[in-house]
């Protein structure tokens, strides 16, 4: 499979970093462009302050390019750089993304500007799939909320099997769900405000959508003192009668089912635990737990969804908690892991799209 150029729209974010940390070994992809803000405009990468834990990678030596420079997007294009990963704030990316998209490009976006929007797929790669490849040759999809991935993963195979009727749902999110410069601030300053407006909101909006599913739902979010990492408690009630032991055959059912050979793919999605440890469970890979791993070599570390502390108190209410990596699985793992199936699928071009 011939490696296509790829471009990642940001430079400095902990999102876009960790799109260029990923992309730097992909077997697939190849990391061709940075495009950023004017901060970081014309800055060679290697300039660019790294923000995440683990260390630079051995990146290519570039400068970062425009990313609002029409000039700059059609001179990429003519050089074959075919795909885009856009780690936009919303609003950029509402403004943005489609200059990208009507160049030729295909973009991959983890911005919220998008989700949703007729034509634009929002999709789960073990969820709903096959809504890459309802708009014929792909030119913009979106992954979804970082909060929703813990949450849909268990819940969609329990409604497979027992049929949903309603959810409730509490998270505690890790300080780098609010960016960089929100996460060094909290830490300084020892103390975080746990309110996240409209992020209940936008998870169940985004459940609904990828799941195909509507009905009676709860939620509420809070920030917590904790660098990475997305907890959801979990309450369902189901139709079927079912009990601790059938909810464990059915995650386990469906994760051997959903499996796949993807670079990013975990190897099962789902890992069942008696209980969920945020610190030693954050890097799961779907067989194991590595505790320091190298996320520019091991395209699976954080990639799976632990699954912990099960119970059925009654016959028709499921309880359960789940836990992921939010800027990995959650934001740019996720939409790597997108653009791999889009491609397994033949969704996109070798060469670039011209209007």
């Amino acid at each position: 499979m011939q490696r296509l150029k790829v471009v990642v729209l940001g430079a400095g974010g902990l999102v876009a970093q960790r799109l260029q940390q990923r992309l730097v070994h992909h077997p697939w992809f190849r990391l061709t462009a940075v495009a950023g803000s004017p901060r970081f405009r014309g800055k060679p990468l290697s300039d660019v302050p790294w923000a995440l834990d683990q260390q630079r990678p051995d990146l290519p030596e570039m400068s970062v390019e425009d990313v609002a420079d029409e000039a700059t997007i059609s001179r990429l294009v003519e050089d074959g750089v075919s795909v885009a990963f856009s780690s936009l704030p919303s609003e950029e990316a509402r403004r943005l993304e489609p200059m990208w998209v009507e160049a030729g490009m295909t973009v991959f976006s983890n911005a919220g500007a998008y989700r949703g929007v007729s034509g634009v797929p929002l999709v789960i790669p073990e969820v709903n799939p096959e809504a890459l490849g309802q708009t014929g040759l792909l030119r913009h999809a979106c992954a979804t909320n970082c909060t929703l991935l813990p949450l849909v993963l268990p819940l969609a195979s329990l409604h497979e099997a027992f049929g949903v009727q309603s959810y409730r749902m509490r998270s505690e999110q890790g300080l780098s769900g609010g960016g960089h410069a929100y996460m060094q601030q909290a830490m300084a300053e020892g103390s975080v405000d746990t309110s996240i407006p409209g992020e209940a909101e936008k998870t169940a909006t985004e459940l609904e959508h990828v799941l195909g599913w509507s009905g009676q739902a709860s939620l509420s979010c809070q920030r917590v003192m904790r660098s990475d990492g997305h907890h959801v408690f979990v309450e369902l009630e189901v139709e079927q009668e079912v009990d601790h032991d059938a909810v464990q055959t059915v995650l386990k059912q469906w994760s051997e089912r959903h499996r796949s050979t993807l670079p990013s793919a975990p190897h099962q999605p789902l890992m069942l635990v008696p209980s969920i440890d945020v610190e030693s469970h954050l890097f799961a890979d779907g067989s194991g737990y590595p505790q320091r791993p190298d996320p520019a070599m091991d395209l699976k570390a954080g990639m799976a969804i632990v699954v912990g502390n099960i119970a059925c108190p009654t016959p028709h209410l499921v309880r359960f908690e789940a836990f992921s990596h939010n800027t990995i699985r959650g934001a740019a793992g996720g939409v790597i892991y997108l653009a791999e199936l889009a491609h397994d699928m033949q969704l996109l071009p070798v060469n670039p799209v011209h209007p």
